[in-house]
Parts: C-alpha cells; structure tokens; sequence
C-alpha cells in the first residue's frame, strides 16, 4: 500500500513527470545558450572545454565558423539520437557543445547575430532551442521504445559503453605516470581504493592523480 502510495505521488511530481523534460532541457540550454552570448560579447562565460571553444574563438577572430558549427552540430544530432534510444541525455554533447557551441557557430556563419550580442534575446533562444531537443527526444522515445517491447539496440549501446569504460581506469594511470611519477602513485593508490570500494576505476585514478599533483606539481617549461 506504500509503495502504491509513493508510486502515485511520483507520478504527481514534477521531477517524476515525462512532460517536465522538455523544461529541464530548455532551462539548462537557456543558460548554457546564454553562456556563450557572454563571451561573444565579453569574452568569458562558455560551458565547455577550452579546446572546443576554442573553435567558436577562431570563428570571431577569423570570421569562418565551419569547424565549429560542424563540430557541434554534428554531436548534437548524434545525442539527440543516443538520448531517443538510450535514455540518458549526454550533457557535454548535446547542450555545452551543441546548443552552447554548434548552434552559435551556425547563426553567426549566416549573419543572425542578434541571439549572441542580446543577453534577454539569448536566454529565450537558449530556452526555446532546450525545449525543442527535450520534446524531440522525449516524443521519439514515446512512440518507438515506449510501444514496443524491443530496446532498438539501445541496452547493446549501454553495455557496450559501460564494458569499455572498464578499460579506462589503467588508461588513465598510465596517463599519469608519464606526467611524473608521483602522480602516477597517486592515480594507482586511488584506483586501488575504488577498486576495494567496488567503485568504477577511472573515477579513483583522477582524484588519486587530483591529490597527488597538488602536493607534488608538475612545472611547464
């Protein structure tokens, strides 16, 4: 009776309801969206990693944005796809570099720039871009996954992401131990821990190397 009792009021939840995605996207996209308005105009504010802004950067500087709307563009679409069969939304790829990176890349490439040099503008565009993603993805799940008792592959792409994280964890350790050997000793003693934890390796490998390059920095030459 409990659980039937806590089932329902899930299902009354906000953060329970299929038709609250959508918004969730769209304000993460609003501020994502907007982000990025901020360093077209101020030159900070992006979500992502520097190497991919780095492509919108060279856009502003030399005036091509092909690198970059290809590049974000194309990962939008792929988790768009991923997040339909799946179920899980990556983040990076779809909202920071797709909706934070590609789709700027594409207006400014076409001479729309209003989006990026208006803060207001850029938040509702940011929305109205995160609900769109969030209804395509919930609608296509809906109607393919959600009325037939076939995965469409999806828990082969699951298993097959998780059997390849696995491998990762030594990557990374052999990673920091070509950076010195301190660290090296630090991701292995973390890796170690997360293992007796029964924790997923990578994970304990770079806050073991975090540690471990705090107290005994590398210096640049």
């Amino acid at each position: 009776m409990q659980n039937d009792l806590k089932d329902l009021e899930h299902a009354k939840s906000f953060w329970f309801a299929d038709w609250a995605f959508p918004i969730i996207v769209g304000l993460m996209s609003a501020g994502v969206f907007a982000g990025t308005s901020m360093y077209y105009n101020y030159g900070v504010g992006a979500f992502n990693e520097v190497a991919i802004v780095a492509m919108l950067k060279a856009g502003m500087s030399g005036g091509s944005y092909g690198a970059a709307a290809a590049f974000g563009a194309s990962f939008l679409f792929a988790r768009i796809l991923e997040g339909s069969l799946v179920g899980i939304l990556d983040l990076g790829g779809s909202i920071l570099t797709g909706v934070g990176i590609g789709i700027p890349a594409i207006l400014l490439s076409v001479g729309i720039k209003l989006p990026m040099e208006s803060f207001p503008i850029a938040l509702l565009t940011g929305l109205v871009l995160g609900v769109i993603i969030g209804g395509v993805i919930y609608l296509v799940r809906k109607f393919t996954i959600g009325q037939s008792s076939s995965t469409f592959g999806a828990d082969v792409m699951m298993g097959a992401g998780n059997q390849t994280g696995r491998f990762l964890g030594p990557l990374i350790i052999l990673s920091a131990i070509t950076a010195s050997i301190p660290i090296g000793i630090g991701s292995t003693i973390g890796a170690a821990i997360f293992y007796a934890w029964k924790k997923p390796l990578p994970g304990g490998a770079i806050i073991g190397a975090m540690i471990a390059g705090f107290f005994f920095p590398v210096g640049l030459k």
